[in-house]
């Protein structure tokens, strides 16, 4: 593997992959991960995969720079092997259009489709969860179709709804928190993407898994929205896909 390494203030360190954007780099991204928390060393506090490298976080009284760089630079020759990095597949429900979705006939007009077209594509792929960002749980999903490509807005909202659903130039992506935004806002998901009161699993997504949207109607949305009060709604998640 073809990286450096560089320190990020005085507990932190941040290994940088020479390779291009790309889901096999996600993958080896993950594997050096899984590497990493199989280490054993207590001074790791936490891993946090980006599109291109990984930020470590640890304890200096415990591990100096000098010896977590050592611990990292023995994994240089690691191989990859992309079937030793088991994804998850999450299948997340959206509510396309109306109040929820009031950019998605923009998308559509800006790609000369039509609205159902428009939703049908969205749904079509399997999206790669490249990284986490932005806000706390946001996912940077890849894999949208070229023909929904569609630029920000020209004027961000002041409000976006936690779980809209929006299109950003080749990307798609889900607002965790209400958040002021620029993204095309093409429908929302009832579906909880970071939980603080949920210790120790706070996000939905982690990077290297899959998404999968449906389309849900409006009687579907309120049901599951009901469900997830009571506590009753299991969320559809493959533990082991392969993409």
């Amino acid at each position: 593997m073809n990286f450096t390494i560089d320190p990020v203030g005085d507990a932190g360190i941040r290994i940088s992959f020479k390779d291009n954007v790309s889901p096999k780099l996600i993958y080896k991204i993950k594997m050096f991960c899984n590497y990493l928390e199989n280490m054993g060393n207590d001074a790791i506090i936490e891993l946090v995969p980006a599109f291109d490298s990984i930020t470590i976080y640890y304890k200096p009284h415990v591990s100096t720079y000098k010896q977590l760089s050592t611990q990292i630079k023995q994994l240089v020759d690691i191989p990859l092997h992309k079937e030793n990095v088991i994804s998850r597949r999450l299948t997340i429900p959206v509510l396309y259009g109306g109040e929820w979705g009031p950019d998605l006939e923009r998308v559509a007009n800006q790609n000369a489709l039509t609205v159902s077209e428009v939703i049908e594509l969205h749904q079509k792929p399997n999206y790669l969860v490249y990284m986490l960002g932005f806000l706390p749980g946001f996912p940077y999903l890849g894999g949208l179709e070229q023909k929904l490509a569609t630029p920000r807005l020209d004027k961000p909202r002041d409000r976006t709804p936690p779980g809209s659903i929006g299109i950003a130039y080749e990307q798609t992506g889900i607002y965790p928190l209400e958040s002021p935004g620029g993204w095309n806002i093409i429908g929302k998901t009832p579906i909880t993407l970071f939980d603080i009161y949920n210790k120790g699993d706070e996000f939905l997504f982690r990077a290297g898994d899959y998404v999968k949207f449906e389309e849900v109607t409006a009687k579907k949305f309120s049901s599951i929205e009901e469900q997830i009060v009571e506590k009753t709604y299991k969320l559809k998640i493959e533990e082991e896909f392969y993409g």
